[in-house]
């Protein structure tokens, strides 16, 4: 099993940052990618950022040039720094991994979410 423990979400005026944190750890084999979701009640989850194990990424366009996503591979910990929040970036952030385990001779890949955590943005 993989757990993953996120961090950092809170409550922040318009126009200011916050930095998410998520940890994975367990039976970890190897990380193929990490990312970022976020969730409105009632609606669709929606791809943030991702990051692959070899540092490609990706952004959704409404967060373009004003969120990065990093790792820190050592660590299996994926970040995301959010600035010039906006009230509609308000939603609950959940962390994604794919993570390839290994067992016996076998290997095999999961995704494995994280609780979420809850970013709020005030005008």
């Amino acid at each position: 099993q993989v757990q993953l423990v996120e961090s950092g979400g809170g409550l922040v005026q318009a126009g200011g940052s916050l930095r998410l944190s998520c940890a994975a750890s367990g039976s970890i084999f190897s990380i193929n990618a990490m990312g970022w979701y976020r969730q409105a009640p009632g609606k669709q989850r929606e791809l943030v950022a991702a990051i692959t194990s070899g540092r490609s990424t990706k952004y959704t366009d409404s967060v373009k040039g004003r969120f990065t996503i990093s790792t820190d591979n050592a660590k299996n910990t994926v970040y995301l720094q959010m600035n010039s929040l906006k009230p509609e970036d308000t939603d609950v952030y959940v962390c994604n991994a794919e993570v390839t385990q290994k067992s016996g001779n076998s290997y095999y890949t999961y995704n494995y979410w994280g609780q979420g955590t809850q970013v709020t943005v005030s005008s």
